[in-house]
């Protein structure tokens, strides 16, 4: 069988071709703006994208004498749903299993911690709108 022929036509096809729509790119963006955001409000980034068995999560910052779990959610507009309303029970208990993990690993299971949320309105052409929820919800049994 001919597979150049078939991967020549593969990559003819428009849809392999586009670039990364400014969907894919709004996350990564939101993230680096959160960061900027925290360590002005001195916070000291920890880690950014941390990764474990559980989930991950998106920054880790040291604030106050607390570790703080942070979750960025970006959006593009409003209008269909409030950034904050997508970090529901499921997420925040992956965030708890998260946050135990890195605490574990650093054995400082005991030391305090919170969960704080970052939302990001970032419209195609304006500023982006940030708002940081400190403490946006309890730990509960992981």
């Amino acid at each position: 069988m001919n597979y150049g022929f078939i991967t020549r036509k593969l990559l003819s096809l428009r849809w392999l071709r586009r670039a990364p729509s400014s969907r894919l790119r709004l996350g990564p963006a939101g993230e680096r703006l959160a960061a900027k955001y925290l360590r002005r409000h001195h916070h000291r980034i920890l880690a950014r994208n941390y990764t474990c068995p559980v989930g991950e999560i998106d920054l880790v910052t040291y604030h106050d004498g607390q570790f703080v779990f942070v979750e960025v959610k970006t959006r593009a507009s409003d209008t269909y749903q409030d950034p904050i309303e997508a970090v529901g029970s499921i997420k925040q208990k992956r965030l708890q299993r998260g946050a135990r993990h890195y605490l574990g690993r650093l054995g400082q299971s005991d030391h305090t911690s919170r969960f704080d949320v970052v939302t990001i309105i970032w419209p195609d052409k304006g500023k982006p709108r940030v708002e940081h929820i400190e403490d946006a919800f309890q730990v509960g049994t992981y």
